[in-house]
């Protein structure tokens, strides 16, 4: 029965005012999703979220924003903020509670997420271990484990030719 079809929509393509009507019907997806044309003024993008500051109860920086984690039905669990260090060298990740932080806008509009805990205990929390490793983290490894391989085999490179220097000192002088 399928193979007819196709060729009756076929035909249909040749068929003068009926070409529109079977490339609509070719087009035309299985399944309805209404599709979502602009942000919603009360919603925020994840990679706006990310990079975000974390304020505490005082409206002092905490931390920001590292990444999120989703439940398997898609909403978000937990927030990993990073906490401590300095442009992210000593950072360490703490994890907490999507709902344990509160969203809103301050007085000039700026979007504000604050978390009712203080630096030092965000600081003293245990670290967050993520299981799961993105492309960029396996790149990360890569580069790291070939940058270690390139050091290891620049300092067997020097220890053989210093190696040959001292052997070159210590041989007789040929005359």
């Amino acid at each position: 029965m399928k193979p007819n079809m196709m060729i009756l929509a076929g035909a249909l393509a040749f068929i003068p005012g009926h070409s529109q009507y079977a490339l609509a019907q070719a087009a035309k997806p299985a399944v309805a999703i209404p599709f979502v044309t602009e942000q919603p003024a009360n919603e925020w993008l994840a990679h706006v979220f990310i990079g975000a500051d974390v304020l505490n109860a005082a409206g002092e920086n905490v931390g920001d924003v590292r990444d999120l984690v989703f439940d398997r039905a898609g909403r978000i669990s937990t927030v990993v903020i990073g906490v401590g260090g300095f442009l992210g060298v000593g950072e360490k990740h703490v994890a907490v509670p999507f709902s344990a932080l509160t969203y809103g806008l301050s007085k000039d509009n700026t979007r504000v997420i604050t978390v009712a805990i203080s630096k030092e205990d965000l600081k003293l929390a245990p670290a967050f271990k993520a299981t799961e490793k993105t492309r960029m983290d396996s790149v990360k490894e890569k580069a790291a484990d070939i940058g270690q391989k390139t050091v290891d085999k620049a300092v067997e490179l020097k220890d053989q030719a210093a190696k040959k220097i001292d052997d070159m000192k210590s041989a007789p002088v040929k005359q």
